[in-house]
């Protein structure tokens, strides 16, 4: 819903009052949100291995944030939106998606690309590493060059995408 609602003020901010213009500080809260969530989801996973790590990532992640709002960042700057608060979420579910590939294959699973949550993992993976580094460089893309970040954007898009029918496609995964 907090995308959604932040892609509608994206697409039709002429139309709305000039304080619901900038859909930046929902990009933020989204992304938080989105990195509870996928916490939440490794947690879940039935895997005795990482278990420290896993637990440790939350607590590192809700420092970044308050050393990165407190710092560098405005966190209801309508400006733009924080490439460092994306690139942090991007950084640390890679970590989660790693530590589930090897917790895999330190189980030595035979075949586990048949699970539910091997392809939500999967289109995770694809995602954050595809999106690390436009995340990185985003703002300072919009401020030198706006017309590539334009054209980058689309390839966070194309990645969103596949994240999201990787999803779909582990709800039609018989375990």
């Amino acid at each position: 819903m907090i995308n959604l609602i932040g892609d509608i003020i994206g697409d039709f901010k002429t139309y709305l009052p000039n304080w619901l213009q900038s859909n930046n500080v929902l990009y933020n809260i989204h992304s938080i949100f989105r990195f509870t969530c996928f916490c939440s989801f490794f947690f879940l996973l039935p895997q005795a291995s990482f278990q420290i790590l896993k637990k440790a990532l939350p607590v590192v992640f809700v420092i970044f944030i308050t050393i990165n709002f407190t710092v560098k960042d405005d966190f209801f700057n309508p400006a733009h939106l924080s490439g460092n608060l994306l690139a942090g979420e991007a950084y640390l579910l890679l970590i989660y998606c790693m530590t589930y590939y090897l917790a895999q294959l330190k189980e030595d699973k035979k075949v586990f690309t048949r699970g539910k949550e091997f392809w939500v993992v999967t289109g995770l993976s694809i995602y954050v590493v595809t999106n690390f580094f436009v995340f990185l460089f985003y703002v300072p893309m919009i401020r030198d060059n706006p017309v590539v970040a334009v054209n980058m954007w689309s390839i966070h898009n194309v990645a969103y995408i596949l994240l999201c029918i990787s999803v779909a496609r582990s709800f039609y995964v018989v375990s």
